[in-house]
């Protein structure tokens, strides 16, 4: 098991350099990191996921005022 976590957390290390070589540079030069495609998927997710947030928060408070 311990094998496992060094393994994760190596991956995980390995994950962040990569990050931080490719993408801190560009950043600092005022380039954009998601292409406008990327910008576009991730607002769509963004905007899913507020969505379901909503809806679920409103069936957990209809929920709870069906057991009072």
């Amino acid at each position: 098991m311990l094998v496992l976590v060094i393994a994760l957390l190596l991956c995980v290390a390995l994950g962040s350099a990569v990050v931080a070589v490719v993408a801190m540079p560009a950043r600092r030069e005022g380039r954009d990191i998601l292409s406008p495609r990327g910008g576009e998927v991730f607002d769509k997710v963004k905007d899913r996921a507020s969505a379901t947030k909503d809806r679920t928060t409103d069936l957990l408070s209809r929920r709870g005022d069906e057991t009072d």
